[in-house]
Order: C-alpha cells, then structure tokens, then sequence
C-alpha cells in the first residue's frame, strides 16, 4: 500500500526483488489515485473505508491471508488494516509510519513531531491546499519528491493533476478526526521500517510504537535515507519485508 503524493509505482523495484525470490507481489492504486475509484466526499476516505478496501482486494483476488506492507499513508491504512482483521494478515511491514497511537501520542508530547506535522494545517483546507500544491508547475510537490528524481516525481504529479485526484489524496488527511475510534493494538508479527532522515516522522512515534504491538515486533532503522525508502532504499526494504515470510 503506497503514501502520499505516490502510487503503486513507488514499489516497482521492491515487487522486482521479492518477486525473483519467488514472492507473489500485488501493489494497487489506492482509493482516490485511479480515476476508476475516485468517489467524491471526504466521508469515502475515513481509516475504517480504507482498511476495508485493503481486505475487499484480498477477497475478490481469492487470498485467505497476506503479508501486508505499507508506507507513509499506506502504513498507516496498513496497521488499521492489521488491527482490525488479524485473522488476514500472516505479518505486517510498516513502512516510515507507526502505530496511529504511537504517532497521536508522539505528536501530543513532542513539539518536533508536532513541528513535522504542520503541513497538516495546509491540507486540511480545501481548495487552498490544492491551489498551493499545484501552481507554478506543482512546485511544492516536485520540491517535496526532489530525492526521488524528476522522472518518478513526474510520474506522480502528472497524475495527481487529473481532474478530482489531488482533492482525492487530500481527503486522506482531511477524514483525520480525533473522533476516529482509536486503533486498537496490532497481534501479527510487525516489523516497522524508519528512515533517520526522514523530514515527516521523526524518532519518538516509532520508539513508541512497540508498545502497540502484541506480538513478534522488530524496528529497523535505515540511517541517511529520506521519507521515500520504497524508492531509496528498495533493497533494505525487500528483506525486511523477506525476514517475516
């Protein structure tokens, strides 16, 4: 399950490695990120909706059970996901996100996490996120993906200029409620994979975060690399996600 402002493309190399070691590999466009699947409402977009898509792929695939791996946004529909139909998941790799309490908590207690999260405030406003992350060419976004290469960051923005997709991606954060029921702990084997350069996240949430696991729980720390280890560091993230087949 891929993040925000990405696409299932951000997995490609990691799907090439898992797959030449014999793994099965579905990476899918998300809800909002495709223009069959875009339906219009912030109400389409809550954590519980999002989960269940990730369990209703699973059944129209015909898969019993899964190792689920999720980044940034994807991670976090992952944990929900894993919280809330254990009986699907054979394990779960998140990726630069920890458990949604883990991060309520660290954003509540430390200011720097606070201070990485204030982009929130931006897209949380309808209309005037969209205007600022796109004009002048989606400068925000293409300064935002610059570690990952014109080419890839294109790909992604080119995207979401369609008409309806950034309001889509958008409306990921702007279901975000405290009204939300809380997430409850995850019991599948978990191993959470953070980067120590990543600007978004910073270290309390994921030292939290084993307190919200009640099972075999592993981090992984992957020093100098940005928010987007799908794309920088496929292969440390490939066996991560190998170590729990």
């Amino acid at each position: 399950m891929h993040g925000f402002p990405q696409g299932a493309q951000s997995y490609r190399e990691v799907a090439r490695i898992l797959a030449a070691r014999g793994a099965r590999v579905i990476v899918p466009d998300q809800r909002g990120y495709s223009a069959g699947a875009r339906p219009i409402g912030v109400e389409h977009y809550t954590q519980a909706t999002l989960a269940a898509d990730v369990v209703a792929i699973m059944d129209a695939m015909g898969l019993d059970k899964v190792h689920l791996v999720g980044h940034d946004w994807g991670s976090n529909i992952a944990w929900v996901a894993a919280a809330s139909y254990p009986e699907r998941f054979s394990a779960l790799t998140a990726v630069s996100i920890p458990h949604p309490s883990a991060f309520g908590e660290a954003y509540k207690i430390d200011s720097d996490q606070k201070k990485r999260s204030e982009y929130f405030k931006l897209f949380w406003q309808e209309g005037k996120a969209e205007q600022v992350l796109l004009e002048d060419d989606a400068k925000w976004l293409r300064d935002v993906l610059a570690d990952i290469g014109p080419e890839r960051a294109g790909h992604y923005i080119e995207r979401l200029q369609q008409p309806g997709a950034l309001t889509a991606a958008l409306n990921y954060y702007r279901a975000m409620s405290s009204a939300n029921v809380a997430t409850p702990s995850v019991i599948v084997p978990t191993t959470l994979v953070w980067s120590d350069n990543d600007t978004a996240v910073g270290p309390v949430g994921p030292q939290l975060c084993a307190k919200y696991v009640d099972a075999d729980y592993k981090l992984i720390t992957l020093n100098g690399i940005s928010h987007w280890i799908p794309e920088l560091a496929p292969q440390d993230l490939a066996d991560a996600i190998a170590e729990r087949f």
